[in-house]
């Protein structure tokens, strides 16, 4: 990997990694914290069941392999608690697409117009939001940069798009640095 994968800003703590997918910025966001002694590595999707997805749960398996042996990974939709709980370690939060889905998903809302059971996402938000804005290390968070697109016809889809993009715009504005990957190139926003 090339030394200037690891650059960011001078004293940054916390630094939001998006791009597209397949673009090289969980590799990055993983470079950011490389000299860290303790790190957490919050994985908010759901562990897939290989019977039902073998390439997600092979792709879950391979993001695993690939993590230092002295992290320590937590698997939880619950962002804002496991920030706190980690608050004597730097920290990867990988991804926050994933947890928009989950969050989604335990609201069990896909199906209705966002307009009706936004105000039962934001508190989540919120919670996210306030455990970012305090956590006193290292914060790195991988999100995907959607939208860049036609406009979906199907609901779920443009409902991901939009909370995924109010979620990165929230938590690029309480950030030090927003980097942006393509093709494994970091341009800082």
């Amino acid at each position: 990997m090339s030394p200037e994968l690891r650059t960011t800003p001078a004293g940054a703590r916390k630094v939001l990694v998006t791009g597209g997918v397949r673009s090289g910025k969980s590799r990055y966001a993983e470079s950011l914290l490389a000299g860290a002694e303790r790190v957490a590595y919050l994985a908010p999707g759901a562990v897939p069941d290989p019977a039902v997805d073998v390439e997600w749960a092979a792709r879950v398996a391979a993001h695993q392999a690939g993590r230092p042996g002295h992290w320590r990974t937590v698997e939880t939709a619950d962002l804002a608690t496991a920030l706190a709980g980690a608050a004597e370690e730097a920290v990867l939060v990988d991804c926050l697409g994933t947890w928009v889905t989950a969050v989604v998903d335990a609201l069990g809302t896909w199906d209705q117009p966002l307009a009706g059971w936004r105000d039962q996402f934001d508190p989540h938000l919120d919670g996210l939001l306030d455990a970012w804005r305090t956590h006193p290390g290292l914060l790195v968070a991988v999100t995907n940069e959607v939208g860049w697109a036609l406009v979906s016809e199907h609901r779920s889809v443009r409902t991901f798009t939009d909370l995924l993009g109010r979620v990165n715009q929230a938590v690029a504005a309480e950030s030090d640095d927003v980097a942006l990957v393509v093709a494994g190139r970091v341009l800082h926003l």
